[in-house]
């Protein structure tokens, strides 16, 4: 099923399908039921064979993963099929009444909730198409085209606002999780979304195996209490400047952990490569002091603690230990340069 017909949230839509095929069951079984209790047999198979399939949909989209709903399109098909079922229950029954077009709003409404604009579009179409067929073949032409306006506005409303709604929901929630992963001052990725990287490159360990390289910022205390703390913000966003332009977002990860303490993630890198690398971006923050709002150039330097862990996975609170113990022996020994743990 191509992406455009497919849901926006697999779990919630195979639920409200779930759901929406159960009330039009109940509500067909109900008229049926009601209103058609001396109908002829063949009507009221018909009926019944309707309900049969409302549940058999509901009953497929209870076993199977939400997943497998989605990509199998059985969503839009449910929809699609609802479409057809409610335009044939309206023929056979010789029902053109405004309840009977209020169902062609069911499908409608499950696939402006659920799906991206080309199925809902899809959807939408589809059942003003059955309902003007439905009309123009049970009622005179005037009457045909003035329901079907009425009808095919309220159903085009409704599509058009509650994707307009999906939208909107859709960017408040990419939003929402882009600030839950990245650091607001710096603009790379923060602690949580840094050790979630590292946990499933340490899960899925390459030839080379995984190191990380953790940097603190030498005598960040001091600049923060010679210039203040908005120069401390600012000597953070250009060390980050200057290290993601030495960092390759394909092939590492760079983070704030928090204060002034910053990580790189270097998977599929030997411990040879990953203190060549260090050295590369001890000598990148050197080349590159802080202009400060009076026009002085301020020096900066770094420390960096190397660790590596071999092909076999390893474990995080391990390799954090590791490289925390090398960027020690790096601050002790004289600071402004690089250690490595084991060396």
């Amino acid at each position: 099923m191509g992406r455009a017909l497919r849901s926006r949230d697999p779990h919630a839509a195979a639920h409200t399908t779930r759901l929406i095929l159960l009330v039009c069951a109940a509500v067909v079984a109900g008229l049926t039921i009601v209103q058609q209790s001396g109908a002829a047999p063949g009507i009221l198979a018909a009926h019944w064979s309707g309900v049969a399939l409302l549940l058999v949909g509901a009953l497929a989209c209870t076993v199977l993963r939400p997943e497998t709903v989605d990509r199998m399109g059985i969503g839009v098909i449910a929809a699609m099929a609802g479409v057809a079922l409610i335009c044939a229950l309206n023929l056979i029954t010789h029902d053109s009444s405004a309840a009977a077009q209020a169902f062609f709003s069911f499908p409608v409404f499950w696939a402006a909730s659920n799906l991206r604009a080309g199925g809902v579009a899809l959807v939408t179409g589809t059942a003003l198409v059955a309902d003007g067929m439905t009309l123009f073949l049970l009622l005179p032409p005037a009457a045909a085209v003035t329901d079907l306006v009425f009808v095919g506005a309220a159903l085009v409303v409704l599509a058009v606002l509650l994707v307009r709604a999906g939208n909107t929901q859709e960017r408040l929630v990419a939003a929402l999780q882009q600030q839950a992963r990245v650091d607001s001052l710096t603009g790379l990725v923060n602690r949580r979304a840094f050790d979630e990287t590292l946990e499933a490159s340490l899960n899925r360990p390459v030839a080379a195996g995984t190191a990380l390289v953790l940097i603190d910022v030498d005598a960040f205390k001091t600049i923060n209490d010679r210039h203040g703390h908005p120069v401390g913000d600012d000597v953070l966003v250009h060390l980050a400047a200057v290290l993601r332009e030495q960092v390759r977002a394909e092939d590492a990860v760079l983070s704030r952990l928090g204060g002034d303490e910053l990580a790189v993630l270097l998977p599929g890198c030997t411990v040879e490569g990953a203190e060549r690398r260090a050295e590369e971006l001890l000598e990148a923050v050197r080349a590159n002091p802080l202009l400060l709002r009076d026009g002085t150039l301020l020096s900066l330097s770094i420390s960096l603690g190397v660790a590596h862990t071999p092909r076999q996975a390893g474990k995080l609170r391990t390799l954090y230990h590791a490289a925390d113990v090398a960027l020690y022996d790096a601050k002790r020994s004289g600071r402004g340069r690089v250690a490595v743990a084991g060396a």
